[in-house]
């Protein structure tokens, strides 16, 4: 909800009064050239001389226009350096504007006030329930993984429970990596992510190794190539979270064939091809949304292409690649 403020630090004098000055100003422009042309006319004054004065008349109105326009310079620039996680706007603030702001300028700088709060607010509480949910999460996955590996353990366990059991654990995997994706976007600022040298083709296998986990069963092969080695400096954990999110995103559009995953110099891709069909339906959905905002959020750029033969390629470009041997 937007903070409440007070009514404008400007009385009913100040209302309009940028209006009155501009129309005095522009007024009195007029007669000075009116009468400057009189003067030229009648041969009081040379041609030259009448020039020059309405030049000086011109010169002298831009200046004072510029002077009068000052505040509203001001107010621009108090936005263009507005924090959208603060709905602070300096002087600009209700309750805190110039004592002799004009009534106008004020309205404007108090419903930019009232945006900024809105807008602050809004992410103060997204932050707070992505957060507040990530963490009452992680208790009761902890509980269904360490349960479902003791129940994997028994054994007089039929085929049927072992089964059910590496459902459970696929499903308990899928939910760690959201709720892990979750906390990332839920973080204000960087601050608690550990940052280091590491090479991607390591992570990637590392994570492939998880993901064939979750396809077991199923008519999809993951395949990775490497036709270039390269180290980022970062957030391995944000690295391998947004690698997940898209090969996730592919196994659930690819119901069969295979998905490969290539590292090119400084890029990665992730590219599936679906067999189109009339019971088909594209699940370009949450996995590519917490992508986008993880991508936005660390600055790799993410490219979605999809090509005449059905091919979907998901490429995350990385603007400052280091070499593999730095790591």
């Amino acid at each position: 909800m937007a903070t409440p403020f007070p009514p404008p630090a400007t009385d009913g004098a100040h209302r309009g009064a940028f209006h009155r000055r501009m129309a005095w100003l522009f007024g009195m422009q007029t007669v000075a050239v009116a009468g400057l042309c009189a003067l030229g006319v009648t041969h009081v004054l040379p041609a030259s001389a009448v020039l020059g004065l309405i030049v000086v008349v011109g010169a002298t109105a831009w200046l004072i226009a510029r002077r009068q326009w000052r505040q509203v310079r001001r107010l621009a620039s108090a936005v263009r350096t507005w924090d959208e996680r603060k709905a602070d706007l300096g002087e600009w603030t209700p309750g805190h504007l110039p004592r002799r702001a004009d009534a106008d300028v004020a309205v404007l700088a108090e419903g930019l006030y009232s945006f900024a709060s809105r807008i602050a607010g809004y992410n103060q509480r997204e932050r707070n329930f992505t957060r507040d949910a990530s963490h009452e999460l992680r208790s009761p996955l902890t509980v269904i993984k360490m349960s479902a590996d003791m129940l994997a353990d028994e054994p007089t366990l039929g085929e049927f429970g072992q089964r059910s059991v590496q459902r459970i654990k696929r499903a308990t995997r899928e939910m760690e990596a959201l709720v892990e994706a979750l906390l990332i976007l839920a973080r204000e600022s960087d601050k608690g992510l550990t940052e280091e040298d590491f090479v991607v083709n390591d992570v990637l296998e590392r994570e492939l190794r998880d993901v064939r986990e979750l396809l077991e069963g199923r008519p999809v092969t993951l395949r990775l190539d490497e036709p270039a080695r390269f180290a980022l400096h970062g957030s391995p954990r944000v690295f391998a979270v947004l690698c997940w999110q898209l090969i996730r995103n592919a196994c659930q559009q690819a119901e069969e064939g295979t998905i490969v995953i290539t590292v090119l110099p400084g890029a990665v891709t992730v590219a599936n091809k679906v067999t189109p069909g009339p019971d088909k339906v594209d699940r370009h959905g949450f996995e590519l949304a917490i992508a986008q905002r993880i991508s936005e959020r660390f600055a790799w750029p993410l490219e979605l292409q999809t090509r005449d033969d059905h091919q979907h390629i998901a490429r995350i470009r990385f603007p400052q690649p280091l070499p593999a041997s730095v790591a």
